[in-house]
């Protein structure tokens, strides 16, 4: 069982206590950084990411005994955060792959910070004013990345990979994923395959509709209501097509006479629709 005050809890307890609004209970937007925390905490718990989950208080001198570890997360958790940081996009005219960060930017751009790690190290960026004043233009991405990154590129020892994956972790290709996982669809194709699906609305399924006309005269033309769909949309009559424009949403047919009529309406996302009505 998770939630707000257990995730604050196990923090605190890792050496990372968070700093909440003074007489606020710990809720949801602790899930998208809305908590304080000090730059020597955040570097800290990134550090553990790069130790497979076991974090470690920091200290400030080469010559000080390191402090015992304590286990954060499991270690497959650790790695696959620590992949997908990796992979995240560097800054301008900076090389990828090779450092795990992630930045960010507080409210009202008074805070820009980049935290990033490789095999070995970590280390920590924040930028803003001592005041806490906002700064116009201030982002973690455009102001703290780079100085990160140039911070890696000054060590004198070249970058360490990552460690490799525990046992435990899944490794799959694109191929071996579920089928609705081996393709992300575009924001377009997401929110055509959010949209309603496509419906004929009226005449409805199984209806039996009686044809209207001046004597000795043709049946008077009957109505299609379509609902939903991504256009164009194509009615066919029978397996025919009607000629109607493929934006209509309501159409109209002339009935050749007493008799079942099948009507169907495709779209473009290949979806259908298909009724059966009696005319008499």
């Amino acid at each position: 069982e998770g939630g707000p005050s257990r995730l604050i809890a196990g923090l605190a307890e890792a050496g990372a206590p968070l700093v909440l609004p003074r007489r606020e209970a710990p809720g949801l937007p602790l899930a998208l950084g809305g908590v304080g925390v000090r730059l020597a905490d955040l570097t800290m718990l990134y550090a553990g990411l790069a130790r497979q989950g076991t974090v470690a208080p920091l200290v400030e001198r080469l010559d000080s005994p390191p402090l015992p570890p304590k286990r954060l997360i499991e270690p497959v958790a650790a790695w696959y955060v620590a992949t997908v940081l990796l992979g995240t996009p560097p800054p301008e005219n900076a090389a990828g792959g090779r450092i795990a960060f992630k930045t960010g930017t507080s409210y009202g751009y008074r805070d820009a910070w980049a935290v990033g790690f490789d095999g070995k190290r970590t280390i920590g960026v924040w930028v803003g004013r001592p005041d806490g004043a906002p700064v116009t233009g201030l982002a973690g991405r455009v102001t703290a990345a780079p100085i990160l990154f140039d911070a890696f590129a000054r060590l004198a020892q070249p970058l360490q990979p990552l460690p490799p994956a525990p046992k435990g972790a899944l490794i799959a290709t694109t191929a071996k994923l579920p089928p609705p996982l081996q393709r992300f669809a575009s924001r377009e194709e997401a929110g055509e395959a959010m949209a309603p699906k496509v419906h004929i609305v009226f005449p409805p399924d199984g209806a039996s509709l009686e044809l209207s006309a001046a004597k000795g005269e043709a049946p008077d033309p009957i109505a299609i209501k379509i609902a939903g769909g991504t256009p164009p949309l194509n009615v066919l009559l029978n397996g025919m097509p009607l000629n109607a424009r493929q934006s209509a949403r309501t159409l109209f047919f002339e009935p050749d006479g007493p008799g079942f009529v099948r009507l169907t309406v495709t779209d473009a996302m290949g979806a259908a629709d298909s009724v059966v009505v009696r005319l008499q």
